[in-house]
């Protein structure tokens, strides 16, 4: 809709101030780039719900979760969140590395979003109880209560405003979620509203 209405204002020639232009034109590629992500992001479930055969591999954790975080080395330095790493530098798991990457992207994503400045992202990969365990942690606006239980629906949004302002779609988790029963992982949540959240992701082998 917002797209939509500006083109119409330029169409039409209504804008025509150069700061105007600037601002409205800023204000298009922004929304575009939103709707490029939905967009991505539906594909992206669309081919999780149609595959059912993961082909594995052995896959280093940290490995993968380090490069992956390189990636948005640069969206957490402009939050002014830093990115932790702990537990096993050597622990591989046969998973799929494609869709672990996925996997770690939005849990990583999702913790640089909804922080605070000065705030914290603890990626941890840990061999436990027999299991291979990932845990993302943060010290951002956590979840309501009433709120955990939804929060791996699609299109669900905790903080809206903020999911606007930051490109969220709503689907990064629903993603994780998928990517989880491909691999028969066991997905939990723990958060505080206004304390942080952390995701554990445990694998059966």
């Amino acid at each position: 809709t917002t797209i939509r209405g500006f083109g119409e204002l330029f169409g039409s020639g209504m804008i025509t101030d150069t700061e105007d232009i600037k601002k409205y034109g800023s204000r298009i590629q922004q929304e575009s780039q939103r709707l490029l992500f939905l967009i991505n992001d539906i594909i992206r479930l669309s081919e999780l719900d149609e595959n059912n055969e993961v082909v594995t591999s052995s896959v280093n954790l940290m490995d993968t979760a380090r490069e992956t975080a390189e990636i948005l080395s640069e969206k957490a330095k402009n939050a002014d969140v830093n990115i932790i790493f702990e537990g096993d530098k050597n622990l591989c798991c046969m998973c799929n590395e494609s869709y672990i990457r996925e996997l770690f992207t939005n849990l990583i994503d999702n913790s640089i979003k909804y922080n605070k400045k000065g705030g914290y992202v603890k990626v941890s990969v840990n061999f436990r109880d027999g299991k291979n365990v990932i845990t993302v942690k943060d010290n951002g606006i956590g979840i309501p209560e009433s709120d955990t239980e939804r929060i791996f629906e699609r299109f669900f949004r905790v903080d809206k405003s903020r999911s606007k302002a930051t490109g969220g779609t709503g689907l990064g988790l629903a993603i994780v979620k998928h990517i989880t029963q491909l691999h028969d992982a066991k997905l939990e949540i723990s958060s505080e509203e206004g304390k942080g959240t952390e995701i554990i992701v445990t694998f059966k082998d």
